[in-house]
């Protein structure tokens, strides 16, 4: 089943007064790539909530963003008072020694380093913490997978309306690769025919046939139809499996200009060369889509 890249989850909860609010988005990437935030007292799950996106997302790069809020009235920081006490009486030494006025800034001082810190839950706080953050993880990343199906579903669709696009375009260039070496043929006649009119001389029939043999083969497309046929079914196949296929389309489509490349310069049909344009076209939007399945 096709994913897009792009997606977005949400969840949240309430436990022992805290709030917590997740959020995941994934956007394009080649590659796995997760950038997290997380509170400092929630820091230490950083390596099990990334392994948690890895193991739940191919490709992408996801942005998870953590936020606690307290709704209880209970301080979530403790202030370290032997620190703040070890400024202070700092301070009031320097200011013995100097006769003008001054005060304290007691609020200056609690943003120096160290003295706020987080409160350092016990063990069981830890785990309760630990699980309230796992489950809503999940649930978020559920709705991030669901949100990357449904866009993926548009993809497919979109894609495999390209596909149909193809298939209609080949099959009238299989019907006129049947005729370019006749046409050949009988211009190739025609001309030799005009430029012989007035001259008594004849050209062999073998020939005339030895030189359209040799254009048929340089000029047959007949391999490259076949191939870019299968490339197509190929396709389609691949869009229907239920793993990651962004980087196998992705090469599917290169392999598919490939054929169409080479169909249009062995060709000098001008409804062949119509058609091939209009395939190369729908190959374009189909690797324009391809970059945003996972």
């Amino acid at each position: 089943m096709i994913r897009s890249m792009t997606g977005f989850g949400q969840a949240s909860a309430e436990c022992d007064g805290v709030v917590y609010t997740v959020e995941v988005r994934s956007v394009n990437n080649r590659y796995f790539k997760a950038q997290l935030r997380l509170p400092d007292i929630a820091a230490f799950m950083e390596g099990e909530l990334e392994k948690l996106h890895r193991d739940a997302i191919g490709r992408g790069t996801v942005s998870y963003s953590l936020r606690m809020k307290n709704v209880s009235g209970r301080a979530l920081f403790d202030i370290d008072e032997f620190t703040l006490k070890a400024y202070i009486d700092r301070l009031e030494n320097l200011l013995a020694k100097d006769t003008a006025a001054c005060r304290i800034d007691l609020a200056a001082l609690l943003s120096l380093p160290g003295i706020v810190q987080p409160v350092i839950p016990d063990e069981a706080a830890v785990e309760k913490m630990r699980q309230t953050i796992l489950s809503l993880t999940r649930k978020a990343i559920e709705q991030l997978q669901q949100s990357r199906m449904a866009e993926g579903k548009e993809l497919a669709q979109d894609m495999l309306k390209n596909c149909d696009a193809i298939d209609a375009h080949l099959a009238v260039i299989r019907q006129q690769a049947d005729n370019v070496v006749k046409e050949y043929y009988e211009k190739l006649r025609k001309r030799v025919d005009d430029l012989l009119a007035n001259a008594k001389l004849n050209i062999a029939e073998d020939q005339l046939a030895r030189e359209t043999a040799i254009y048929a083969d340089r000029s047959d497309i007949n391999e490259e139809i076949s191939r870019l046929d299968g490339h197509v079914r190929q396709f389609r196949q691949s869009c229907t499996g239920p793993e990651a296929v962004g980087r196998r389309l992705d090469f599917i489509t290169q392999e598919m200009l490939r054929e169409a490349n080479t169909i249009g310069s062995k060709s000098t049909n001008s409804e062949i060369i119509r058609r091939v344009i209009e395939i190369k076209c729908a190959v374009d939007r189909i690797k324009e889509q391809v970059q945003n399945v996972e």
